[in-house]
């Protein structure tokens, strides 16, 4: 089944959800993953730790209300300074 508008193969479902080939992504994701848990941990970051203090910034959150809101939003800005960034370079490399 081709598509007729670019004259390539319609991609499958999977093909869709993960982005290219299930297997493939998920490979690569897996690798990430260990490299990514690997540097963490060697800064002393721990899951149990990340997961603690997520929960935590909820109950907060609940507790003191928009107040937690304002520590949320400058954690995303503070995120958002590093992930931009990033996610504009690897726009612009794939681009080539």
């Amino acid at each position: 089944m081709t598509d007729t508008t670019t004259d390539r193969p319609s991609r499958s479902f999977g093909e869709r959800l993960f982005g290219g080939n299930p297997a493939g992504v998920i490979l690569r994701l897996v690798i990430v993953s260990l490299l990514v848990g690997f540097v963490m941990q060697s800064f002393g970051f721990d899951v149990r730790d990340l997961v603690r203090g997520a929960v935590d910034i909820f109950r907060d959150a609940l507790r003191d209300g928009f107040r937690e809101f304002r520590h949320i939003g400058s954690y995303i800005l503070t995120g958002a300074a590093v992930v931009i960034p990033i996610w504009l370079l690897l726009r612009l490399t794939r681009r080539r």
